[in-house]
């Protein structure tokens, strides 16, 4: 069994897990979240925390059980506290605008682009060229901001474009004579 998977997961206050046979839902203030099991491991709940057990001996179990306790942890986190992602937008005159589950971006095209937010993301824009992508869901989150930096990413000559906002873009030097 792997380290990671012997580590319990703690369950704070206000998050609520129930486990069935081959699957597991954490309900806390941002939401409901699911997961199915694998048929390598099962989950024990002793008062606040979840142990991931392995009900097979292996490699693939141990991997298995590592990877099902850190989408778990990811889980309880998610619907407790949630998780968000920064983005900022480089060059003149690029700009975006949050209107209810859309995102606007004017990114140096010659229409504006608008991404739609599935449900459960919520979106952001502090100032014209900040987005903050918020949710119960890591993987989704993630994903979101990689489409939107997807749009317009930073090019490597004058580094415009959207990035993360922690994304460090080395600059190219431009061709000699």
């Amino acid at each position: 069994m792997s380290r990671i998977g012997r580590m319990p997961v703690e369950i704070p206050q206000g998050v609520e897990v129930s486990i069935s046979a081959d699957a597991v839902a954490v309900k806390g203030a941002g939401g409901t979240l699911t997961h199915s099991l694998h048929r390598h491991v099962s989950l024990q709940r002793d008062g606040a925390r979840l142990r991931v057990q392995t009900r097979a001996d292996g490699t693939d179990a141990g991997a298995v059980s590592g990877t099902t306790r850190a989408l778990l942890a990811n889980m309880v986190r998610g619907v407790s506290k949630g998780f968000e992602r920064k983005l900022s937008l480089v060059g003149v005159g690029y700009r975006a605008q949050a209107q209810g589950n859309r995102l606007n971006l004017q990114v140096g095209y010659s229409h504006p682009v608008v991404k739609e937010m599935p449900a459960g993301i919520k979106v952001e824009c502090p100032t014209p060229t900040e987005i903050v992508i918020k949710g119960a869901d890591r993987q989704a989150v993630g994903q979101i901001a990689a489409e939107v930096r997807a749009v317009r990413p930073p090019e490597p000559y004058k580094g415009k474009g959207i990035r993360y906002a922690d994304e460090r873009v080395v600059l190219k030097e431009t061709k000699k004579k």
